[in-house]
């Protein structure tokens, strides 16, 4: 085996390591990182991985350092932070934009400091939430890479039996419950969702993106025109390592 050392940094996850089972690598708070190399470029250049919609995790395993680790075990938001870090390890902290003001249609190439994307706050509570109508109280799991793939992966079977409804909302409200009123029977689980109301299954919607540990994809922007102030949306894709995007 090549003995090849690589420069490389260890990040700080937005989940600070709460969510996974103690003993995983990941529940330290950090993942280590390899900075981006020639080997890293003919990932993102691959038409054959771009068509089967797998370069970013292709990219992810091939930076991830901690031993044991793969883009399937991070939970979506400390992978959305581990993607911003590659990036920055890559090709810098600046990521230009070409924004059209709101206000005014002035086009203006903007560049937007990735390092200073905030994360939100960890929850201190056990994630749960009572619902307003049922009365049940749900406890959410946080979504990893694998699991969303595994939602992704039923939604696409389902779609080849011909179904007559796509049952995206239930299939997904499944796979975020963990328990309901304490109990992980999957037949309880299933019953809930394909009953709950629409004012309870809106309040957990709401409660698992209130609890989930996240970048913001967000910066401030004021036009050079009418200095009109606004937020930028900043969105993940081949163009945030290529970048070319526009706002």
């Amino acid at each position: 085996m090549s003995n090849v050392t690589y420069h490389s940094e260890v990040v700080d996850l937005p989940s600070k390591g709460k969510f996974y089972p103690t003993g995983h690598p990941l529940a330290s708070g950090q993942v280590e990182l390899k900075y981006l190399t020639a080997k890293e470029e003919d990932i993102l250049t691959s038409t054959n991985l771009i068509q089967k919609g797998v370069v970013l995790d292709k990219l992810m395993d091939s930076i991830i350092l901690t031993k044991g680790v793969t883009h399937e075990d991070l939970l979506l938001g400390d992978l959305n932070a581990v993607m911003v870090a590659s990036r920055i390890l890559g090709y810098g902290k600046d990521y230009p934009l070409t924004v059209t003001c709101p206000k005014c249609n002035t086009t203006t190439e903007h560049n937007v400091d990735l390092s200073q994307l905030e994360t939100k706050d960890v929850p201190e509570n056990d994630l749960t939430v009572k619902l307003p109508v049922s009365g049940k109280t749900i406890k959410v799991r946080l979504l990893t890479r694998k699991i969303e793939k595994d939602i992704q992966k039923e939604l696409d079977s389902l779609k080849k039996i011909g179904t007559s409804v796509e049952p995206e909302a239930t299939t997904r409200l499944r796979y975020l419950i963990a328990e309901v009123d304490g109990s992980t029977d999957t037949k309880v689980i299933r019953e809930t969702v394909e009953n709950m109301l629409v004012r309870d299954t809106k309040t957990l919607r709401e409660f698992y993106r209130s609890v989930t540990p996240d970048v913001k994809f967000e910066a401030p922007f004021i036009c050079s025109s009418c200095n009109e102030e606004t937020t930028l949306p900043i969105s993940i894709g081949l163009n945030f390592f290529w970048p070319d995007a526009r706002v």
